[in-house]
């Protein structure tokens, strides 16, 4: 058991490492003019080894969010009401400038989401990664066709709402003067949820 958790914190480590050296060379020079083994290069490992880690490309970029994709199901699964529970969630990020909320005007965060949403090839990569997240929560709430509608209403709207935050930072608005509205514009959505999906509930 020991061994295993250590070869996991290595393996850990080495993705984290794979991803900063990437992420800094795309940052630097774009994202479709740094070649693979550009990276492999940079970060000094072959590139069988790079792609052993990383299937593609675009995954060197989206790991550093890769942690969100099962929190939607994670943070349903801890009550009765799996909706507030992600309202609550919400509003708490946005309180806490998470970058996953966009409301963040940290230039390395900003930098990171030009770089995300600058780039249609790991945009359409980080929609298989929003699929991911609509089938785990899916499957905390029950795993039928119902589910899987709310599900994807859920993420949808997170993404929506994360979306416009980090579009209005980006065009130099304050995040102490964005809070307000990306607030009530969370509040709205989450009501309009509710009031479109009675008696969500996690099915265990």
């Amino acid at each position: 058991m020991v061994e295993s958790g250590l070869r996991e914190r290595k393996r850990q480590r080495t993705l984290q490492v794979l991803s900063d050296v990437a992420v800094g060379l795309f940052l630097e020079k774009g994202f479709d003019a740094v070649s693979v083994a550009e990276v492999a290069a940079a970060a000094e490992v072959s590139k069988p080894t790079l792609f052993r880690y990383f299937p593609a490309k675009e995954d060197l970029v989206l790991h550093r969010i890769a942690d969100h994709e099962d929190e939607a199901a994670r943070v349903a699964g801890q009550g009765p009401d799996p909706l507030d529970a992600l309202r609550l969630h919400f509003l708490a990020g946005l309180e806490q400038g998470d970058p996953v909320t966009g409301l963040n005007d940290r230039p390395a965060v900003l930098d990171f989401h030009r770089l995300l949403y600058g780039t249609p090839a790991l945009v359409a990569r980080m929609h298989t990664q929003l699929e991911r997240s609509e089938a785990a929560l899916a499957r905390v709430l029950g795993g039928d066709l119902e589910a899987r509608l709310a599900a994807g209403q859920i993420i949808a709207v997170q993404r929506i709402l994360a979306l416009e935050n980090w579009r209005r930072i980006a065009a130099g608005e304050r995040v102490a003067d964005v809070r307000p509205d990306a607030v009530a514009a969370a509040e709205r959505a989450f009501g309009g949820l509710a009031a479109g999906l009675p008696g969500l509930a996690v099915t265990r």
